[in-house]
C-alpha cells in the first residue's frame, strides 16, 4: 500500500465524542481515491461508483496525525478498482480500512469510456525522467 496523503486532525474534524468524524474522513478517501484515478487514468473526468463495506477499527483524536493509502486492485474496461487504508502516521495503527472503491472513467458528455490501461504508470515514467 503506498501512503500519499497526510492529515493533521483539528478541532473541525472532530464528532461530539472528540474523536475524528467518520463523514469527514470518508470525504478525504473518495477524494483521495479520485485523485489517484484521475492520475492513473490520465483524465480528470473520473467519478466514484461504490464503496464497499467501510471497516473501522480504530479512531483518531485531535493533534493526530494520519494518512491514507491507496492500492490499485484492478483495472476494468472503463474503472478502476482501488483498496484503501488509512492509518496513524506515527503509531502505524489501522483506523479505517475499505477493499473496494471502484472509480469510473468518464467522456466528455459524462458517459463510462474505455480507458486503455492496464497496469500502475508513475507520472515520471510517462515524462522520461
Amino acid at each position: 500500500m503506498r501512503f500519499h496523503t497526510r492529515k493533521w486532525i483539528k478541532p473541525q474534524d472532530l464528532n461530539p465524542n472528540q474523536t475524528l468524524f467518520g463523514g469527514r474522513m470518508l470525504e478525504w478517501i473518495d477524494e483521495e481515491a479520485a485523485l489517484y484515478a484521475c492520475i492513473q487514468l490520465e483524465n480528470k473526468r473520473v467519478v466514484t461508483k461504490y464503496i464497499n463495506e467501510i471497516n473501522f477499527v480504530s479512531s483518531a483524536k485531535q493533534g493526530d496525525v494520519i494518512e491514507i493509502g491507496i492500492d490499485v486492485v484492478k483495472f476494468g474496461k472503463s474503472s478502476l478498482t482501488l483498496a484503501c487504508e488509512v492509518r496513524n502516521k506515527m503509531t502505524r495503527q489501522t483506523i479505517i480500512r475499505i477493499d473496494q472503491i471502484i472509480m469510473v472513467n468518464l467522456d466528455e458528455d459524462g458517459k463510462p469510456s474505455p480507458h486503455g490501461k492496464t497496469k500502475i504508470e508513475f507520472v515520471k515514467d510517462r515524462l522520461g525522467e
